[in-house]
């Protein structure tokens, strides 16, 4: 038997082989390289026989790779649950409903636009029932808008494009309870650490902030950041109104700006719809709201 000289092989992997192909070198699959011996080379007879072992010394590394893997892992199979998810959703939805999806591929009319926050456990699409085409969506943290002159960020590119594209007739704001990023927001002091992304971004919510200090200084703390994730809401909406395309559609009833707030731990979801005609666009803190209701 010849032998083989792998450049690329298990740590595991010892045996005798017999080599190659009629070439002097053979590319195998998962990148395994084999270098034919000078005698193998030299011998028609034993690169023909050794063909079968180099593809095979590659299977086999691939093998003891792809376990070693699964060994290091010692946990649930991730993404083998969500290929199953994938694929119920393919069985149960997509090829029940596959001229609905058809006609999605062409083109995308939805009637909302939902920004929601980044948080796992208040996905907009779980609790609301949003249908694949009825929502174009964003979620950061803290469900924040900036100010328009606070200049580009993916959630401004995302209204732009929601609005002026897209042309949806209603923008969705979507708070929840016990967010992580209303409470860092009022933990922080003053400005928050420059240096840190996620202070950074909160600080968009400093007026809400603010105003539940001065409007509920007694409560504790916990109650304080329930009021501000509400009143963070309420800055966005005003925030929306900043940005001169927003503005000018609103004022022509082209669209509305609703407020929404997810209770998890009740289970419960709260939304009311800004009164255009009562609020100041800018500054002030001044708003008023309608149409609010409690479901659950």
């Amino acid at each position: 038997m010849a032998a083989v000289r792998p450049s690329s092989t298990c740590s595991n992997y010892r045996r005798k082989s017999s080599a190659s192909i009629l070439t002097n070198s053979a590319e195998v699959e998962q990148g395994t390289h084999v270098e034919l011996l000078p005698s193998v080379k030299r011998h028609p007879v034993r690169r023909l026989e050794a063909s079968n072992d180099s593809m095979e010394l590659a299977h086999e590394c691939s093998n003891c790779e792809g376990e070693n893997v699964s060994k290091a892992n010692n946990g649930p199979d991730l993404f083998g649950e969500m290929k199953e998810r994938f694929l119920s959703f393919k069985k149960h939805k997509f090829l029940k409903e596959s001229e609905h999806f058809q006609t999605l591929a062409q083109a995308q009319a939805p009637k909302f636009m939902v920004i929601a926050c980044a948080d796992s456990r208040v996905c907009p699409s779980n609790i609301l029932g949003f249908q694949p085409g009825e929502a174009f969506m964003i979620r950061n943290v803290a469900n924040l808008v900036p100010p328009f002159e606070n200049g580009a960020s993916e959630t401004n590119a995302a209204l732009e494009f929601a609005v002026n594209t897209l042309e949806v007739k209603n923008i969705l704001v979507i708070g929840h309870s016990s967010c992580a990023g209303i409470e860092t927001l009022m933990r922080m002091q003053d400005d928050g650490d420059s240096s840190s992304l996620t202070h950074s971004w909160v600080i968009n919510a400093k007026v809400a902030k603010l105003r539940t200090k001065a409007v509920a200084p007694h409560l504790s703390f916990d109650q304080q950041c329930r009021h501000c994730e509400k009143e963070s809401i309420n800055s966005s909406l005003l925030n929306l109104r900043t940005y001169p395309w927003i503005e000018d559609r609103a004022k022509k009833e082209m669209l509305s700006l609703h407020g929404g707030y997810y209770d998890f731990l009740r289970c419960t979801f709260e939304k009311w719809t800004l009164d255009m005609n009562g609020t100041r666009p800018v500054g002030g803190g001044k708003y008023l709201d309608e149409d609010r209701e409690l479901w659950g």
